[in-house]
Protein backbone atom coordinates (compact mmCIF):
# COMPACT_ATOMS: atom_id res chain seq x y z
CA UNK A 1 0.00 0.00 0.00
CA UNK A 2 1.33 3.23 -0.81
CA UNK A 3 2.22 5.75 1.48
CA UNK A 4 0.50 8.79 -0.27
CA UNK A 5 -3.09 8.75 -1.74
CA UNK A 6 -4.03 9.44 -5.56
CA UNK A 7 -7.67 9.62 -6.49
CA UNK A 8 -8.45 6.80 -9.53
CA UNK A 9 -9.24 9.54 -12.06
CA UNK A 10 -5.23 11.19 -11.69
CA UNK A 11 -2.33 10.33 -13.78
CA UNK A 12 0.86 9.73 -12.43
CA UNK A 13 4.18 9.86 -15.22
CA UNK A 14 7.08 7.56 -14.69
CA UNK A 15 10.05 8.59 -12.50
CA UNK A 16 8.17 10.44 -10.41
CA UNK A 17 8.93 10.85 -6.56
CA UNK A 18 5.62 11.39 -3.96
CA UNK A 19 6.33 12.24 -0.21
CA UNK A 20 4.47 10.07 2.84
CA UNK A 21 0.47 10.90 3.47
CA UNK A 22 0.98 13.42 0.54
CA UNK A 23 -2.84 13.49 -0.85
CA UNK A 24 -3.59 13.80 -5.01
CA UNK A 25 -7.06 14.45 -5.57
CA UNK A 26 -9.25 14.64 -8.96
CA UNK A 27 -7.97 15.17 -12.46
CA UNK A 28 -4.40 15.80 -11.48
CA UNK A 29 -1.50 15.01 -13.77
CA UNK A 30 1.94 14.92 -12.50
CA UNK A 31 4.47 14.57 -14.87
CA UNK A 32 8.12 13.16 -14.89
CA UNK A 33 10.80 13.46 -12.81
CA UNK A 34 8.91 15.59 -10.35
CA UNK A 35 9.82 15.51 -6.79
CA UNK A 36 6.70 16.18 -4.28
CA UNK A 37 7.81 16.37 -0.95
CA UNK A 38 5.60 14.82 2.26
CA UNK A 39 2.18 15.64 3.57
CA UNK A 40 1.09 17.78 0.83
CA UNK A 41 -2.01 18.02 -0.97
CA UNK A 42 -3.40 18.88 -4.56
CA UNK A 43 -7.06 20.18 -4.97
CA UNK A 44 -8.54 19.08 -8.15
CA UNK A 45 -7.74 19.69 -11.92
CA UNK A 46 -3.77 20.06 -11.13
CA UNK A 47 -0.54 19.81 -13.75
CA UNK A 48 2.80 19.65 -12.29
CA UNK A 49 6.01 19.45 -14.19
CA UNK A 50 8.00 18.05 -15.43
CA UNK A 51 11.16 18.66 -13.83
CA UNK A 52 9.53 20.41 -10.81
CA UNK A 53 10.42 20.23 -7.09
CA UNK A 54 7.93 20.80 -4.62
CA UNK A 55 8.71 20.81 -1.13
CA UNK A 56 7.14 19.27 2.24
CA UNK A 57 3.23 20.79 3.80
CA UNK A 58 3.01 22.42 0.43
CA UNK A 59 -1.01 23.46 -0.19
CA UNK A 60 -1.72 23.33 -4.08
CA UNK A 61 -5.58 24.51 -4.15
CA UNK A 62 -7.82 23.62 -7.37
CA UNK A 63 -7.05 24.40 -11.14
CA UNK A 64 -2.98 25.33 -11.17
CA UNK A 65 -0.15 24.27 -13.16
CA UNK A 66 3.26 24.04 -11.94
CA UNK A 67 5.35 24.42 -15.04
CA UNK A 68 8.74 23.67 -15.37
CA UNK A 69 11.06 26.35 -13.94
CA UNK A 70 9.14 26.74 -11.36
CA UNK A 71 10.33 25.17 -7.78
CA UNK A 72 8.05 25.31 -4.52
CA UNK A 73 9.83 24.87 -0.97
CA UNK A 74 8.50 23.77 2.29
CA UNK A 75 5.36 25.17 3.78
CA UNK A 76 4.05 27.26 1.03
CA UNK A 77 0.19 27.55 0.09
CA UNK A 78 -1.14 28.18 -3.42
CA UNK A 79 -4.73 29.28 -3.63
CA UNK A 80 -7.18 28.67 -5.79
CA UNK A 81 -5.91 29.43 -9.99
CA UNK A 82 -3.02 30.97 -9.25
CA UNK A 83 -0.82 31.07 -12.90
CA UNK A 84 2.57 30.40 -13.38
CA UNK A 85 4.65 31.29 -16.57
CA UNK A 86 8.18 29.97 -17.36
CA UNK A 87 8.17 32.13 -20.64
CA UNK A 88 8.93 35.53 -21.04
CA UNK A 89 7.75 36.22 -24.66
CA UNK A 90 5.58 32.91 -25.42
CA UNK A 91 5.25 32.46 -29.05
CA UNK A 92 3.05 29.56 -30.49
CA UNK A 93 5.25 29.23 -33.46
CA UNK A 94 9.21 29.38 -31.88
CA UNK A 95 9.92 26.82 -29.69
CA UNK A 96 11.58 28.41 -26.36
CA UNK A 97 11.91 25.38 -24.11
CA UNK A 98 15.32 25.99 -23.38
CA UNK A 99 14.72 29.76 -22.13
CA UNK A 100 12.61 28.69 -19.53
CA UNK A 101 13.10 31.22 -16.14
CA UNK A 102 13.22 29.71 -13.12
CA UNK A 103 10.36 30.65 -10.34
CA UNK A 104 11.33 30.35 -6.77
CA UNK A 105 8.16 30.21 -3.77
CA UNK A 106 10.46 30.48 -0.66
CA UNK A 107 9.63 28.31 3.04
CA UNK A 108 6.13 29.44 4.07
CA UNK A 109 4.89 32.08 1.15
CA UNK A 110 1.06 32.09 0.81
CA UNK A 111 -0.18 32.92 -2.88
CA UNK A 112 -3.75 34.11 -3.08
CA UNK A 113 -6.20 33.11 -5.18
CA UNK A 114 -6.08 34.44 -9.11
CA UNK A 115 -2.32 35.66 -8.74
CA UNK A 116 -0.28 35.66 -11.55
CA UNK A 117 3.52 34.88 -10.82
CA UNK A 118 5.36 36.27 -14.13
CA UNK A 119 8.62 33.59 -14.40
CA UNK A 120 12.41 34.82 -13.69
CA UNK A 121 11.03 35.95 -9.68
CA UNK A 122 11.43 35.19 -6.44
CA UNK A 123 8.75 35.16 -3.61
CA UNK A 124 10.48 35.90 -0.37
CA UNK A 125 10.41 33.15 2.62
CA UNK A 126 6.51 33.96 4.76
CA UNK A 127 5.70 36.83 2.07
CA UNK A 128 1.80 37.22 1.72
CA UNK A 129 0.67 37.37 -1.98
CA UNK A 130 -3.01 38.83 -2.07
CA UNK A 131 -5.37 37.82 -4.18
CA UNK A 132 -5.34 38.54 -7.89
CA UNK A 133 -1.80 40.39 -7.51
CA UNK A 134 0.18 39.96 -10.51
CA UNK A 135 3.70 39.43 -9.15
CA UNK A 136 6.31 41.36 -11.36
CA UNK A 137 9.47 41.35 -9.55
CA UNK A 138 11.30 39.66 -6.45
CA UNK A 139 8.98 40.08 -3.54
CA UNK A 140 11.31 40.37 0.03
CA UNK A 141 10.69 37.93 2.84
CA UNK A 142 7.90 38.64 5.24
CA UNK A 143 6.40 41.48 2.77
CA UNK A 144 2.36 41.94 1.93
CA UNK A 145 2.16 41.98 -1.56
CA UNK A 146 -1.18 43.41 -3.61
CA UNK A 147 -2.30 44.82 -6.83
CA UNK A 148 -1.51 45.03 -10.72
CA UNK A 149 1.02 45.26 -10.78
CA UNK A 150 1.75 43.98 -7.53
CA UNK A 151 3.11 46.21 -4.57
CA UNK A 152 4.57 46.09 -1.68
CA UNK A 153 2.13 47.86 0.88
CA UNK A 154 3.57 46.26 4.57
CA UNK A 155 4.87 42.78 6.17
CA UNK A 156 3.72 40.49 8.04
CA UNK A 157 4.33 37.81 10.63
CA UNK A 158 5.60 34.04 9.84
CA UNK A 159 1.66 33.53 11.10
CA UNK A 160 0.49 35.84 8.24
CA UNK A 161 -0.40 38.92 10.55
CA UNK A 162 0.28 42.47 9.08
CA UNK A 163 3.24 43.65 11.49
CA UNK A 164 3.11 47.11 12.73
CA UNK A 165 6.38 48.98 12.99
CA UNK A 166 6.99 51.02 16.09
CA UNK A 167 9.75 53.88 16.07
CA UNK A 168 12.46 51.70 17.13
CA UNK A 169 11.54 49.52 14.48
CA UNK A 170 9.64 46.70 16.54
CA UNK A 171 6.79 44.66 15.71
CA UNK A 172 4.95 41.68 17.60
CA UNK A 173 3.32 39.34 15.91
CA UNK A 174 -0.27 39.56 17.81
CA UNK A 175 -0.88 35.21 17.54
CA UNK A 176 2.61 34.04 18.56
CA UNK A 177 4.61 37.11 20.15
CA UNK A 178 6.85 36.39 17.94
CA UNK A 179 9.17 39.44 17.72
CA UNK A 180 10.44 41.35 14.38
CA UNK A 181 12.88 44.20 13.79
CA UNK A 182 12.88 45.80 10.30
CA UNK A 183 16.32 47.45 9.12
CA UNK A 184 17.59 48.51 5.93
CA UNK A 185 14.58 47.38 3.99
CA UNK A 186 14.85 43.27 5.52
CA UNK A 187 12.67 42.26 8.03
CA UNK A 188 14.41 39.57 10.44
CA UNK A 189 12.83 37.41 13.20
CA UNK A 190 14.68 38.49 16.59
CA UNK A 191 13.05 36.13 19.22
CA UNK A 192 10.05 33.35 19.38
CA UNK A 193 7.87 33.53 21.96
CA UNK A 194 5.12 30.39 21.69
CA UNK A 195 1.83 31.93 24.06
CA UNK A 196 0.47 28.14 23.88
Amino acid sequence: MNPFFIHESSYIDTDVTIGKNTKIWHFCHILSNTQIGDNCSFGQNCVVGPNVSIGNNVKVQNNISIYEGVEVEDDVFIGPSVVFTNVINPRSFIVRKQEYKKTLLKKGASIGANATIVCGNTVGEYALIGAGTVVTKNVPNFALVVGNPGRQVGWVSKAGHKLKFDDSHLAECPETGERYLLNAGNVVVLEYENRD
